[in-house]
């Protein structure tokens, strides 16, 4: 199969699981307690792929390293995220999600001294007036608490991107996936002090469909993008991999009755796509 197999599976999946999530936190009772159910599922999801990938370990002691150093970023993200997507649109988080990709350009001028391409410049910007287009609102300029924070999770993934770099391509593909799931549930329940219980109340008290449906969603659809890179170009799978944005606002729309600022949000990950076409090109 191809890289064009993967990306269309992965548009789908990241759909759906990006819809599910956000009906998922509807009954939201304890954000680290939901965050761990559906990284654990999601990881139980993952077990049943690992027979259809080439099982392979890195003998490097450093790649294990920076995945360590990686999956405390991914749990910052994850935990951030469940917080972020209750208070905000299914459609509306996934535009701010694509801000990652602008601090992964401007970290690579700061930290990595990389050339300075117009192209991706401008691309950044683009995306940049994407996000403050979607949250502006006349005579109200204060930044809402989900938005900061959504912002603050896309700097933790970014992080974790950084120092994640190629590292997939050492492992089997879902278990790289489950351990980039499966710690941060880990550590998530460590810190935060969750109990079983909290668990429990979260699962009997919550959407249990939805909730499953983001865990499978969720390890299928990194197994999906992560193949999708390393069997495509990534300037041509990382510009489709951006019509996730607006195919979720439309489903959105549909489904979950998002229909507030509905021009706005198109507008807007119209401009991301671009963005993203420059960045890549």
């Amino acid at each position: 199969m191809n890289w064009i197999f993967f990306l269309i599976m992965y548009l789908i999946f990241s759909v759906i699981f990006n819809q599910a999530y956000k009906v998922s936190t509807k009954n939201l009772k304890n954000a680290g307690a939901l965050t761990i159910l559906l990284e654990l599922i999601a990881v139980i999801t993952l077990i049943f792929c690992i027979p259809f990938f080439e099982i392979k370990f890195p003998s490097d002691i450093k790649v294990y390293l920076f995945l360590g150093l990686s999956v405390i970023f991914y749990t910052l993200s994850d935990r951030l995220n469940t917080t972020v997507r209750s208070g905000i649109e299914a459609s509306t988080f996934n535009i701010i999600l694509q801000l990652s990709t602008v601090f992964m350009i401007f970290a690579g001028l700061i930290f990595f001294k990389e050339p300075f391409i117009i192209n991706k410049f401008i691309g950044a910007i683009l995306i940049i007036v994407s996000n403050i287009l979607v949250f502006y609102k006349k005579g109200n300029q204060k930044i809402d608490k989900y938005v900061f924070l959504g912002i603050l999770a896309n700097l933790s993934f970014t992080v974790a991107l950084f120092l994640d770099v190629n590292i997939s391509d050492n492992f089997n593909l879902p278990i790289y996936a489950g351990i980039t799931l499966g710690v941060p549930a880990i550590l998530i329940f460590i810190f935060e002090k969750i109990k079983i219980a909290d668990l429990k109340d979260e699962f009997i008290n919550g959407n249990k469909k939805a909730m499953i449906l983001t865990s499978v969603t969720w390890g299928l659809s990194i197994i999906f993008q992560l193949r999708a890179y390393q069997l495509g170009n990534v300037s041509i799978v990382a510009p489709l991999g951006a019509l996730t944005v607006i195919i979720n606002v439309i489903v959105g729309y549909i489904f979950l009755n998002e229909k507030d600022n509905l021009l706005k949000k198109l507008i807007s990950a119209l401009l991301i796509i671009f963005g993203i076409i420059l960045i890549k090109i």
